[in-house]
């Protein structure tokens, strides 16, 4: 309800309000970047709206007590610290994604009641396959970018990156014969992935995008996804998901 509250808040001349409930194996490769998580199978919740967003300062400080960016009489500040404060009596975690103009998603893990009958074949996820061919990473965020290469080149793809759009231009334009695939953040600074992705069509009208953001799928990404990108990978990255979209997207011919 408190992130509901929030979303409302952010959105005070209307947007959507999305929320999305999934089960996700988190694997020790992402769990290296995510103290508080093991290994392990949990239930995601994710509460996401298309409001106005917020500056990495105030996500720096969004879960401590009395820490309010709402005028006087309109916030207590416990909104956020109470999240904060049921999911680790759960043993969960949370994260953040936001960014301004452009929205904001909470991501919320519970670890999944272990039960015999989840023990089956049902439960065990096969490793998508990898490949030989070049991938284009591009990504503002150091850590996301080394968590996504890693993840890549274990299962054999070449990887070349580029921390922002104009970076990624260059790259494209030098390495345009080797490159297979373009894994595309939507929103960074000074040059967007939309604009990018843009750009991109332009210097190879086939070129194969994969958009990446920490926002849903039906949220800002959508036209993108639709009009002109192979596909939508959600970020936080997941081993599994991002194997299994960059090799649908590598084998897509639309």
């Amino acid at each position: 309800m408190n992130l509901a509250v929030n979303a409302q808040h952010a959105m005070p001349e209307g947007g959507q309000l999305i929320i999305e409930t999934q089960n996700v194996h988190l694997d020790e490769e992402y769990c290296k970047s995510r103290v508080e998580c093991k290994p392990g199978e949990y239930v995601l919740l994710s509460v996401s709206d298309t409001g106005h967003g917020m500056e990495k300062a105030v996500l720096d400080r969004m879960f401590e007590p009395f820490f309010t960016t709402k005028e006087a009489g309109k916030g207590s500040g416990l909104g956020l610290p109470m999240v904060y404060g049921i999911v680790k009596g759960h043993g969960g975690a949370i994260s953040c994604y936001s960014e301004p103009g452009a929205g904001t998603s909470f991501h919320v893990y519970f670890p999944a009641t272990e039960k015999e009958e989840y023990s089956d074949q049902s439960q065990v996820e096969e490793t998508p396959a990898g490949g030989s061919e070049t991938i284009l990473l591009v990504d503002d965020e150091e850590d996301v970018r080394e968590l996504a290469s890693r993840i890549l080149s274990k299962a054999g793809y070449k990887v070349l990156t580029a921390s922002t759009g104009k970076e990624a231009l260059n790259v494209y334009q030098e390495r345009k014969a080797d490159i297979s695939l373009v894994v595309l953040d939507l929103i960074m600074p000074v040059m967007g992935g939309d604009q990018c992705l843009e750009e991109l069509l332009k210097t190879n009208p086939d070129v194969k995008v994969l958009v990446a953001s920490g926002l849903p799928a039906n949220g800002p990404a959508k036209g993108q996804i639709e009009a002109q990108a192979k596909g939508f990978v959600k970020k936080p990255y997941k081993r599994t998901e991002l194997l299994r979209m960059v090799r649908k997207a590598l084998e897509s011919d639309k």
